[in-house]
């Protein structure tokens, strides 16, 4: 398998070499700036981050959610998966090494055949992406109105690697210098239809122009979006196992903290910077964003651009300081250059992101639950909120009012905390003080015990759970602000305060089971009051409702004879951040005669109401309103009723029916869930 060494080899030895220098340095160089953000412990359950990598990594599955681009893009990764065998084969024999895997056997006979086939779907690929691209464009693929020039060429590039190894096999196979185990029906019938008193010379060029086109594009890749050739795999490994958009806490008694939030790029987790080397502009998280989608200035793919410009800008520098530092020098004594003071005075928010865009957000995960890559923009979002809010005061008007009412009374609404339990009047239903011996506690959350729609809701719950014999309770004055508004908002101080008194009241009732009707408190404390030691079974009502009626708890009146279209809305925080998408529509369904209908985004993919990430107490003042282009398409499905699971997507659904309801047209109501189940009782 050893050939004699040569000139060739020399030659090859030295390119190689220099390439592989450069490409070093900058690797390094740009990993060593992740040092300047905060640590952040991304190595806990091994296993689960080793199965999401194998499904969303390799497996490609939240590409293949896109049935055009999905196909198109999952061929060329896998094919260059498989042709990493043919590169290593190329460097091989630039070192004098030849048919290395061929010790392999069979294994290597398959893998030949299939570069074959892979060099062909990859050709195909390449082509496909350039129509999409310039030929008949998909909006997403531009940024700022124009298309990547930079796409264009990797694509390219990738187009001549393939072709080249596809002629260098051709031509070696041709001249019967292939690999024993070696079988490219593709190569051969290329290769037959070479002139045979060339094909040394187009082995010569094929092998190359396939070596120096692979080490060119190893070297670009550093300086541009398409890093994420090299990032990709390791953004998903370290990523998020919980539920997508899960907040980290502060801890406000540490007195080493000086800052709280995001300031600049040192302020976020090195996962975050991590996520910004990683993004490929796809714009697929931008085409799916409500608010970007209803005209307004956010754009979850630019956010996290500007992260990684803001830390190839700044990083440097900060490397520079560092070095002087560590020779001697006082930190406030180094001198930097005009353009570095000017880079170093210039601030994250502001300068590289629109402070407008951060508040747009409803905090949905529809942009996490569509990277493919698994970037995590909501939790830099709402970072960046926080230091807006807590070291700045710079904050909407009306979170001001939200957030004066929490601290005041405990709850967004401008109602005393004593008043938390009024709903109860005439019923049967016990607070916790007054029944210490309960199973489950009801948590009703603020929407629930002061927002008139939601009350209904409130009240035909606590109506199932007393037909199902649960024994249950509220913790009524007890109960506070779960903090889903403050945390998203910005406001982490606020929400440590309560979330705490929380935890704290459920313990000392001994609390192991809690089902809520609020899926922004559900979310909160399933799996945020962990953290806070507050250790639950936390579960949705609908869940539970579901789960009552499959275990015949909840008698139904079968003989009720009447057919009712029932347009579903998936809860952006029971859905899509926690996967219950069937157990609302197995209770519905399960109702004498109605029909779920589903609008056009549903789902994983459903369109978000308007109303999380404390968007509910703020105004929309630019674009179309999110709850408006919600309820047109709840609508478009020719509904008589439409069904819902939040008191936020209440409120947002309700308004947008009242607004689109023209007189004369037919009267839609808008339901919870349980209210649905409540009226069909035996």
């Amino acid at each position: 398998m050893m050939q004699e060494f040569g000139i060739r080899n020399i030659i090859f030895i030295l390119v190689f070499s220099a390439a592989l220098a450069l490409f070093s340095i900058q690797l390094i160089k740009m990993y060593r700036y992740l040092r300047f953000a905060k640590s952040d412990d991304r190595f806990s359950n091994i296993g689960e981050r080793i199965k999401q990598t194998l499904v969303v990594g390799f497996g490609q599955k939240k590409i293949l959610r896109d049935k055009k681009a999905g196909p198109i893009h999952a061929m060329i990764f896998w094919g260059f998966l498989i042709l990493l065998f043919s590169a290593l084969n190329t460097i091989f024999a630039g070192f004098g090494l030849h048919h290395i895997f061929d010790l392999l056997g069979p294994v290597y006979l398959a893998i030949t055949f299939l570069t074959d086939i892979f060099i062909a779907l990859i050709i195909v690929g390449v082509l496909a992406a350039l129509y999409r691209r310039y030929i008949s464009p998909v909006q997403r693929l531009k940024r700022k109105g124009k298309m990547s020039t930079e796409a264009g060429l990797i694509l390219v590039t990738i187009f001549f690697i393939v072709t080249s190894l596809l002629f260098e096999n051709a031509s070696l196979n041709a001249m019967g210098q292939d690999a024993d185990w070696a079988r490219r029906p593709l190569a051969s019938l290329v290769g037959a239809s070479l002139p045979q008193d060339a094909l040394s010379v187009i082995f010569e060029i094929a092998w190359w122009m396939h070596l120096v086109l692979i080490l060119a594009f190893m070297n670009i890749l550093p300086y541009s979006k398409h890093f994420h050739v090299i990032t990709s795999i390791p953004n998903v490994f370290f990523s998020n196992y919980r539920p997508t958009n899960t907040l980290s806490p502060i801890d406000f008694e540490d007195e080493t903290i000086e800052t709280y939030g995001v300031q600049d790029i040192e302020d976020f987790s090195w996962k975050t910077l991590h996520d910004g080397y990683t993004c490929t502009e796809c714009g697929r998280c931008t085409s799916v964003c409500p608010a970007n989608q209803t005209g307004k200035v956010l754009d979850p793919r630019e956010i996290i651009i500007q992260i990684r410009k803001r830390t190839v800008d700044k990083a440097p520098i900060l490397e520079k300081i560092d070095a002087a530092v560590k020779s001697g020098q006082e930190r406030e004594a180094v001198e930097l250059t005009d353009e570095e003071q000017a880079v170093m005075d210039k601030k994250l928010i502001g300068d590289y992101v629109n402070p407008e865009a951060l508040w747009q957000c409803t905090t949905c995960s529809a942009c996490m639950q569509e990277c493919p890559v698994n970037i995590e923009h909501v939790p830099a979002i709402v970072g960046m909120r926080r230091s807006l809010v807590m070291m700045e005061a710079d904050f909407p008007a009306e979170l001001q009012v939200s957030f004066s009412n929490v601290e005041n009374n405990a709850s967004p609404w401008a109602f005393p905390q004593e008043a938390r339990a009024d709903w109860t009047e005439g019923t049967n239903v016990k607070e916790a003080a007054e029944k210490p011996d309960f199973d489950v506690l009801y948590w009703v959350g603020c929407a629930g015990s002061f927002d008139d729609n939601a009350k209904r809701t409130t009240i035909a719950f606590a109506k199932l759970l007393e037909h199902a014999g649960v024994n249950f309770a509220i913790l009524g004055k007890e109960e506070s602000c779960s903090g889903d508004p403050a945390r998203r908002g910005g406001n982490e101080y606020l929400a440590d305060m309560y979330v705490k008194m929380n935890v704290e009241a459920m313990n000392n009732y001994n609390v192991k089971k809690i089902v809520a009707t609020c899926p922004h408190c559900f979310n909160t404390l399933k799996n945020e009051y962990g953290d806070f030691g507050g250790n639950y079974e936390v579960i949705h009502h609908t869940e539970y409702i579901e789960q009552l009626m499959r275990d015949g708890r909840i008698n139904i009146n079968s003989e009720a004879k009447r057919h009712l279209n029932v347009a579903y809305h998936d809860s952006c925080y029971i859905g899509r951040l926690n996967g219950l998408y069937e157990e609302p529509r197995k209770v519905i369904e399960n109702l004498p005669g109605m029909k779920v209908l589903e609008p056009k985004r549903n789902k994983s993919k459903g369109f978000c109401c308007g109303a999380g990430g404390a968007r509910m107490f703020m105004e929309e003042t630019e674009g179309k309103h999110v709850n408006i282009e919600r309820t047109e398409e709840l609508l478009s499905t020719n509904p008589e009723t439409i069904a819902v699971n939040c008191p936020f997507c209440m409120t947002m659904v309700s308004d947008g029916v009242k607004s689109k309801h023209q007189d004369g047209d037919k009267e839609i109501q808008v339901r919870d869930i349980a209210e649905l189940v409540a009226e069909n009782l035996v």
